[in-house]
This record gives C-alpha cells, sequence and structure tokens, in this order.
C-alpha cells in the first residue's frame, strides 16, 4: 500500500503541479517527501484495512487527504489561463516543447499575486484574481 500511494502521490504531483516536482527534484527531496506525506496517513490506512474497507477505496480516501494541500493547482490554473486567453502562444510554446517549462516560469512571476489573493478551492474562481493573472501572463509574454 505504501508503494502504491507514492506511486500515485508522484504522479499527481508531476500531473498537476509540475513546479513542485522541480523544486523537489532540485532539492534531492523527492523520496523524503512522499515517505512522509503517506506516513502521514498510515494510521488511518491501519485503520481502514482492520474495518475491512476494500484498498482501492483505502487508496481513494488516502489520495483525497494527499492531495488536497496541493489544490488547487496554479499551474492548471495558469495553463487554463494561457490556452484560453493566449491561445496562439499556448500552441506555439506547445509545438516548441517549452509549455510546462514556460507555465512554471509564468507561476513564478505571478507569485505574488497568488499570494495577494491566498489563491485556494474557494477563491480560484475569484474574477479579480483572474483578471491580474491575466495582466501578469500577458506582460510575461511580450
Amino acid at each position: 500500500m505504501i508503494t502504491i500511494l507514492k506511486e500515485k502521490l508522484w504522479q499527481y504531483i508531476v500531473d498537476h503541479n509540475p513546479d513542485q516536482m522541480f523544486d523537489l527534484q532540485e532539492s534531492y527531496s523527492v523520496s523524503k517527501y512522499l515517505e512522509d506525506q503517506v506516513a502521514s496517513v498510515m494510521d488511518f490506512v491501519n485503520q481502514q484495512i482492520q474495518a475491512q474497507i476494500p484498498d482501492y477505496i483505502i487508496q481513494e480516501q488516502c489520495m483525497e487527504q494527499l492531495t488536497a494541500p496541493l489544490k488547487p493547482s496554479r499551474f492548471l490554473y495558469i495553463r487554463g489561463i494561457v490556452e484560453e486567453e493566449f491561445p496562439k502562444d499556448f500552441e506555439r510554446l506547445k509545438e516548441d516543447g517549452t509549455l510546462t517549462y514556460e507555465l512554471i516560469n509564468m507561476i513564478q512571476a505571478c507569485r505574488e499575486t497568488f499570494e495577494r489573493f491566498d489563491f485556494s478551492m474557494e477563491n480560484e474562481e475569484n474574477r479579480h484574481l483572474r483578471y491580474a493573472i491575466i495582466a501578469e501572463v500577458h506582460d510575461y509574454l511580450i
């Protein structure tokens, strides 16, 4: 179960938070991060196993707990904005093979805006946040 949860958590990070993936790789802390995160849900796992809950349900519940701090994804948020608001740039970056790299750079460029609006699940639909990020991305792209 531990290995499965580590693999699923890592795949989630790769797909939804590649900026964090690069940070973890750069600091050589991928293994420690995954071990610490999975260890944090092991009491829950053991309780569920004793209650004879099926493995797939335990894994799903654990992934909800493990991914909660990673949501919402700044990467997917900016990706959506670039794809919707700057489709020509999106296609160009995609064709060049630099889309992920540039989106991660955009996250860095927008860091203060995300922090100022306290980016969270509750306010990711905030139109003022969206307009501010669009302006930052526009400045980044020109």
